[in-house]
């Protein structure tokens, strides 16, 4: 191996190294024990092993088709973690929520079950043809969804408004993921084995970026939503925190605020007079939900009534009506919260007879 070629794989080999030790921090030593943190690790984990599988076939042609194997089915656990991590802070969840886990134990089925009825090393031309593509269309669309989440935050940047830390750190993690996927995608159609260092030193560059920016930071706490709320640690009183939610709660349904499509958090924090900061952790901490959830509830609670009891309106009248903004959004919120359609809902609750 000439001096070039270490120089290449140290530091194509350094990022991987140095990303699987990230994850270990994020896993075990995390400042704050936030689910995004953990799911943050499991995402530098899987591409720590995407980028090792990369690095060692670059350098041996002919390492065991098992090693492969490997690297190329921790693709299929990128996408979701991605998703996860970027949902996770968008949407303040706390907890994993149940169908998440779902989600990532399917995969790792199809990993463990799949890869030991079809492995690489008996079907290699299955694999080339067929089974690699199918990883990388997951891994695309789970960064598909991932975009999606991330398109208020983008049309920010578009009207030039000002984004916190821990938005720009999204954007960086989806950005970076996305122009590996490119990379990879990129190697396989034109079937060229040296473009796959590409993506190992692109990793690499991308690693020592964040690590620059954290020790160059004296303040790397903002980097997450959660960390970001100084208020967070701080408990209400619960007999504060129970007649704060009574009063929220009275507020909210007696007003009819929730019938604003443009209602924000601290629109209603000031109906009780907290901040928003305040109103975010009483929903979380005391009723367990997040502000859309909790505001959408009363959206969909008021809908089914005007389903039952208006059947010459449309139902496209009645979200707006509610409070939503959009078509889709209505239809997707109601089946999420009802599990059936608003058509659906009408038709068998209608007083209509």
């Amino acid at each position: 191996m000439s001096f070039g070629d270490k120089l290449l794989f140290f530091f194509s080999a350094l990022g991987a190294f140095n990303g699987l030790l990230l994850s270990i921090n994020f896993f075990f030593f995390p400042a704050k024990k936030h689910l995004s943190n953990y799911l943050l690790g499991a995402l530098l984990l899987m591409l720590s092993i995407r980028i090792g599988k990369s690095v060692a076939y670059f350098f041996d042609y002919n390492l065991p088709k098992a090693y492969l194997q490997v690297g190329l089915t921790a693709c299929l656990l990128i996408g979701p973690f991605l998703y996860y991590y970027i949902k996770s802070e968008i949407k303040q969840i706390r907890k994993l929520p149940k169908e998440w886990i779902w989600q990532v134990a399917a995969w790792l089925a199809i990993i463990i079950l799949g890869g030991s009825m079809y492995s690489y090393e008996r079907f290699p031309w299955l694999w080339g043809h067929y089974i690699v593509p199918i990883i990388y269309l997951q891994w695309g669309v789970y960064i598909g969804f991932s975009i999606a989440l991330l398109l208020p935050l983008l049309k920010k940047m578009v009207r030039k408004e000002r984004l916190r830390p821990f938005e720009y750190s999204l954007l960086v993690v989806c950005g970076g993921v996305f122009i590996l996927f490119i990379t990879y995608v990129w190697a396989y159609l034109n079937f060229n084995k040296g473009s796959y260092i590409i993506g190992a030193i692109y990793f690499s560059l991308i690693i020592y970026i964040v690590i620059s920016v954290l020790l160059y930071r004296k303040k790397t706490s903002d980097l997450s939503y959660f960390s970001a709320q100084k208020y967070i640690d701080k408990k209400l009183d619960p007999q504060q925190a129970q007649l704060a939610v009574s009063k929220l709660k009275s507020v909210i349904a007696n007003k009819e605020l929730f019938k604003n499509p443009n209602l924000k958090i601290n629109d209603l924090a000031k109906e009780i007079n907290v901040s928003g900061h305040e109103l975010s952790q009483l929903l979380n901490d005391n009723i367990g939900k997040g502000f859309n959830l909790f505001v959408n509830e009363y959206r969909i609670n008021e809908a089914c009534k005007m389903l039952s009891t208006h059947p010459n309106l449309t139902i496209d009248a009645i979200g707006d009506e509610v409070g939503f903004n959009a078509k889709s959004t209505f239809f997707s919120t109601f089946k999420k919260i009802k599990g059936v359609s608003p058509s659906v809902y009408r038709a068998s609750n209608s007083t209509d007879l």
